[in-house]
């Protein structure tokens, strides 16, 4: 594995910086059929949710790959599945740098990016020329200059345009990087949205004769009467599944840390916590009605086992690869097998 040895090379630079960087790497990597050099073979592992099925339960989160620039080389690495953006009807540039610090005493990346992608149709033309042909997910929102009373519109372009794509689109509400997005966790709010999107979605299927699932990803910092309104209008309206969770806005974790005080949103370690009593309590709400993808602090194959254990059904990686690497996907990818499925041989 080489990421042990180009990580301190990748810390000497800026974070995003190296964010570019490794992505780079990866797409040269895979042009120059180098992969075996970055990660394992997959983990198999089928899980069906959402009406698909996934090769194994351990994904790429959005973020990565706004664009859906290196979705083959990130394929190589032994994900179950990827999903990439989050991306905007329109391009954005998105906040003033620096936007994206990392946190190495927690294990932990800050970021305030706000949606800094191409817009929808760069990332579908990336999609059209990548050779991967698995689980894709394509993650939405919408432009800064959109007022908030005008979301659904953005929502409804992305979801027109992706459609014919995606395995399943993610509607992003809960990114704590663009003005007031939060708001559309509201009751009243989402109820609104997600009858919007349902329609679209029937709409579309018949179109398209094929029916792409709709994830709502939610954020960790919503008290349990908000959990359980979610829970109820996801149900109530058809939605395919959610994704707990986004990055945090509490800096009890990283209490007196020089970076505690930047804007943003925080992810790694300093969230994991959080985010998988979340997901324990949404599932609780939910009952089975509709898979949970677990994303939050997975640093370890043991916390990838622990939010499946709390009721997610799949899980998804962003911050602990920046800090463990690709062999992190193999860890987390085998350790699930082997307590879910024990005796069974990890291959």
């Amino acid at each position: 594995m080489l990421y042990p040895l180009l990580r301190p090379l990748l810390f000497r630079l800026d974070a995003e910086l190296a964010h570019n960087t490794t992505l780079g790497l990866l797409n040269l990597a895979h042009r120059a059929h180098l992969d075996n050099l970055m990660a394992k073979p997959i983990v198999r592992m089928p899980v069906k949710a959402m009406g698909l099925t996934f090769p194994n339960p351990v994904g790429l989160a959005a973020g990565v790959d706004k664009n859906g620039s290196s979705i083959d080389g990130l394929a190589a690495l032994g994900f179950g599945f990827l999903e990439i953006g989050t991306v905007t009807p329109r391009p954005q540039a998105g906040n003033p740098r620096p936007r994206l610090f990392r946190v190495p005493e927690h294990q932990g990346i800050l970021n305030r990016m706000g949606f800094n992608n191409q817009g929808v149709d760069v990332l579908l033309r990336n999609v059209q020329e990548c050779r991967f042909k698995g689980v894709l997910g394509i993650n939405i929102g919408k432009n800064a200059t959109t007022p908030i009373e005008n979301a659904a519109d953005d929502y409804l372009t992305c979801l027109d345009k992706v459609y014919a794509y995606a395995s399943y689109v993610t509607i992003n509400i809960s990114s704590p990087n663009t003005k007031n997005l939060r708001q559309l966790q509201g009751a009243d709010e989402l109820a609104q949205l997600l009858a919007l999107l349902k329609g679209e979605q029937e709409r579309l299927a018949q179109k398209h004769g094929r029916y792409v699932p709709l994830a709502v990803k939610i954020a960790p910092d919503l008290n349990d009467g908000e959990v359980a309104d979610i829970a109820r209008l996801l149900v109530a309206h058809g939605i395919d599944g959610v994704i707990a969770t986004n990055t945090t806005l509490a800096r009890d974790a990283i209490a007196g840390h020089p970076l505690a005080e930047e804007a943003g949103g925080l992810s790694g370690a300093p969230v994991r916590d959080k985010s998988t009593r979340l997901i324990a309590q949404l599932a609780r709400e939910l009952d089975g009605a509709l898979p949970i993808i677990g994303v939050g602090g997975i640093s370890s194959g043991a916390d990838a086992v622990a939010k499946i254990e709390a009721g997610a059904s799949l899980v998804q990686l962003y911050t602990g690869l920046i800090y463990r690497g690709p062999g992190l996907v193999e860890e987390c990818a085998s350790a699930i097998k082997r307590h879910f499925s024990p005796g069974v041989p990890v291959a």
